[in-house]
């Protein structure tokens, strides 16, 4: 969904109207809370924040999923660098 103009608003109107702001939200109309004209924080449903966050998750491991299969590749291809060579390099 998209944000609209109604969709931010002011701190200050938040603290007046934050049980209709609450309600929207709950019905999927996410509010990006501004201060000094700023995002400040997002006002979103929790199913959508866990969602969200599943999302994240997933990204995370189809990254680790790419670093396995160019490590995986490296060794086909024989470009692998020993651990004592890692450790002189960088010192550790």
């Amino acid at each position: 969904m998209r944000l609209t103009s109604k969709d931010i608003v002011p701190l200050s109107q938040m603290r007046t109207n934050f049980t209709d702001l609450a309600d929207d939200a709950r019905r999927g109309h996410e509010k990006v809370i501004t201060k000094n004209g700023e995002s400040y924080i997002a006002l979103l449903d929790p199913d959508r924040l866990d969602y969200y966050h599943r999302l994240e998750q997933e990204h995370i491991h189809l990254h680790l999923l790419q670093e396995v299969e160019n490590g995986l590749r490296d060794i086909e291809r024989k470009q692998m660098t020993s651990v004592d060579a890692l450790k002189q390099k960088y010192g550790r």
